[in-house]
């Protein structure tokens, strides 16, 4: 089989890649490593309410605990949503003896497009100048105004909704409609706004539509909350809903599932890959594809995984690896409860439907001057205002007509702060290949090692005392806080290992997300990233995958590939 470009992923920038790539007139084999999901059709849970569940939506604990041991500790996972999640025990990693990492993962096609919490922010130059700042990491080889017009068309199409708010630090993009804040959560921002006029709390802005997509076949979102489970509306961004029909209206597109790919074969003398190999996983039989281009957007760790696994003579140290870096400065946002408060005085208030996203405050530390204690970078919130249910008689004592007269009102209001930290690069955090253990296709393991230093440690100590302070001043009642970090992996950003770089010696990537070493190879899921910023980066890896699917396109044309 022979191709102009194999896509190798499905998720969140694989669509993106085989939309790009197939509008633009190339022949494109999509490899997926999961089962085939096809939407409105295939999303099993979507309508069902917990009682035709065996286990009522609570899920079969013994069988959680024994085959996902990792994927039941993501917020999204339940009996609803398990089968969009990998079965732990059937997908092993290995992780060092210091390293607590949670790699939370969505194997099927589609990706974790299907279960993505949705939070679409753009980066802004102190983001993308962060490391050349503070000395941390390799100089990021682009700028904001290299991305912008990359942010415009991924908005416009895949629809986000939020309100602009003329922040440098977390700049505007084309929004639909923003969704309501609720009435704390309006009170709240007032009260931080009057306080601290550099710090802005606003609806969180989400690929969620707020307004029907009619030539996409795209409904409003219907305020269930039940994303993850997948919507036939195609309310919300996913692969299936978007990218994917884009790529197959061209007629262009092949797409092969249960496939996972192993390695690329890279040919010395033209100095390109020359094809792809891949495991089928159901027959264990060994396939291979030829394409003038690869792209690799199997997810950031997995990604990486193929690069690593990809060795020959020629790259003993894995593909594109001249540099000697591939594989380090991996980085996941350090995140925690930062507050949760008891917001008296909203008694008479509720709200309606189930709003499928929170409250972010922006970043306001170290922007123009350095006011961190201990930290060079940054941190955000998210979370919201939210009021018990029915459902808070599961943690109180009560009985008898009383008790279930009081479930059936809304209860008290809390108002939670999440902090997320910027994580700084380290070559110590890293993937790594364990070839004494591999998995069910005979691949060796992946390995991981990770651990957040000082610089995290200090700006989430920094944002528990902030959040705490901002919700008092709004006449919240702290109850509880935390400064220390999830495991790694529970901010589930997991990013880095092929960064880019202006330097071949100290990078994998150049300025187009193209392999130094590998003309024909581009890398644009996560794996690229070369610092974290403190913001959800998706959009970011959708923004660059475009990006370097125009250039690829352009350089193959000019024959520079």
């Amino acid at each position: 089989m022979d191709f102009d470009a194999i896509v190798v992923g499905s998720g969140i920038t694989g669509g993106w890649a085989a939309k790009e790539l197939t509008e633009a007139g190339l022949t494109v084999l999509m490899i997926e490593r999961g089962r085939e999901i096809r939407h409105q059709q295939d999303y099993e849970t979507e309508t069902k309410a917990p009682w035709e569940l065996p286990f009522l939506g609570q899920g079969d604990a013994a069988l959680f605990r024994a085959q996902y041991a990792v994927q039941r500790l993501n917020r999204h996972f339940t009996e609803f949503t398990q089968n969009h999640f990998v079965n732990d025990a059937e997908n092993p990693y290995a992780t060092g003896p210091d390293t607590a990492f949670s790699w939370f993962r969505s194997y099927q096609l589609g990706g974790r497009s299907l279960t993505w919490g949705r939070q679409s922010y753009r980066w802004s130059d102190y983001d993308f100048g962060a490391n050349k700042r503070d000395g941390h990491g390799t100089d990021w080889p682009i700028r904001y105004a290299d991305l912008a017009p990359w942010y415009d068309k991924v908005e416009a199409f895949i629809g986000v909704s939020g309100q602009a708010e003329g922040l440098a630090q977390l700049p505007d993009g084309r929004f639909q409609p923003p969704m309501a804040l609720n009435a704390v959560e309006q009170h709240v921002r007032e009260a931080i706004r009057s306080r601290w006029p550099d710090r802005c709390l606003t609806i969180g802005r989400t690929a969620n539509l707020t307004e029907a997509k009619d030539e996409e076949g795209r409904g409003p979102c219907q305020y269930r909350s039940i994303c993850a489970r997948g919507c036939s509306y195609g309310a919300y961004f996913s692969t299936q809903s978007s990218t994917l029909p884009a790529a197959q209206k061209t007629g262009r597109l092949t797409v092969i599932t249960d496939a996972v790919v192993e390695a690329l074969d890279y040919d010395p003398l033209t100095r390109k890959i020359s094809g792809v190999r891949w495991v089928e996983t159901r027959t264990k039989q060994r396939r291979r594809a030829s394409s003038r281009l690869v792209f690799l957007n199997a997810g950031a760790f997995n990604s990486v995984q193929v690069l690593l696994n990809s060795v020959s003579e020629a790259m003993p140290g894995g593909l594109a690896n001249s540099s000697g870096v591939l594989g380090t400065h991996i980085m996941d946002h350090a995140n925690t409860l930062s507050a949760m408060a008891l917001m008296p005085g909203f008694e008479a208030h509720t709200s309606f439907g189930n709003r499928p996203t929170g409250v972010i405050v922006a970043r306001y530390r170290n922007l123009d001057r350095m006011d961190g204690a201990g930290h060079s970078r940054g941190f955000s919130f998210q979370g919201g205002a939210l009021q018990s249910t029915w459902t808070a008689g599961k943690r109180e004592a009560g009985i008898g007509a009383a008790y279930k007269e009081k479930l059936r009102h809304p209860g008290m209001w809390k108002m939670v702060l999440v902090g997320f930290a910027d994580c700084v690069p380290r070559a110590s955090n890293r993937l790594t290949l364990d070839r004494s253990r591999t998995d069910a296709n005979g691949l060796p393991l992946l390995k991981i090692d990770f651990a957040f230093g000082q610089e995290e440690l200090a700006a989430l100590a920094q944002a528990k005392t902030d959040a705490a302070e901002m919700l008092t001043a709004a006449g919240g009642q702290v109850i509880m806080g935390s400064d220390r970090p999830g495991a790694g992996g529970t901010a589930i950003h997991e990013m880095g290992g092929a960064r880019m770089g202006h330097d071949p010696a100290t990078s994998v990537l150049n300025k187009w997300s193209q392999a130094h070493d590998v003309a024909n190879l581009f890398v644009t899921d996560g794996a690229q990233m070369s610092s974290s910023a403190c913001q959800n980066p998706s959009l970011t890896y959708m923004a660059l995958t475009a990006r370097a699917c125009a250039a690829a396109v352009s350089m193959l044309r000019d024959g520079q590939i």
